[in-house]
């Protein structure tokens, strides 16, 4: 999870062309959240422990900061992502429709991606196929 984050923010930080796997995306958000849960924690806990608005208002601004920090590498992994399922990084825009926008962004980011190369680029998967490989000795 945490090489897929480091992948994603610090290697690939404002990136918008190739396409991103499913695991790609999806381990980049949940490390973003964790990370998020974990400020939102541990800035409730020591405000309870210390009996002082001001440091869970530090950590208010971590997690701002934090958020802020992250706009444009959520952006380029969500427009690698539509990549990688043959759709345009101006699909990101469909999400401005209310309610069936972001069902239908969801379902874009939750579909498997074009094998083989598309107009994006190379399949990030790559050629081999891991289910025909399960079960085969190894040479």
């Amino acid at each position: 999870m945490i090489k897929w984050y480091k992948k994603v923010v610090f290697e690939n930080f404002a990136n918008f062309d190739g396409r991103a796997r499913r695991s790609e995306f999806w381990y980049f958000i949940l490390a973003f959240y964790i990370f998020v849960a974990l400020l939102i924690l541990v800035g409730v806990a020591l405000t309870a422990a210390t009996q002082s608005a001001g440091v869970g208002m530090v950590f208010f601004i971590l997690y701002i900061l934090y958020a802020l920090l992250n706009v444009i590498p959520n952006i380029a992994v969500i427009v690698r992502r539509l990549h990688d399922v043959g759709k345009s990084g101006w699909y990101y825009f469909i999400i401005l429709i209310p309610i069936i926008g972001s069902i239908w962004m969801l379902i874009l980011l939750c579909t498997e991606g074009d094998s083989g190369q598309n107009e994006y680029g190379p399949d990030p998967k790559g050629d081999y196929q891991e289910v025909e490989e399960i079960g085969t000795p190894e040479a």
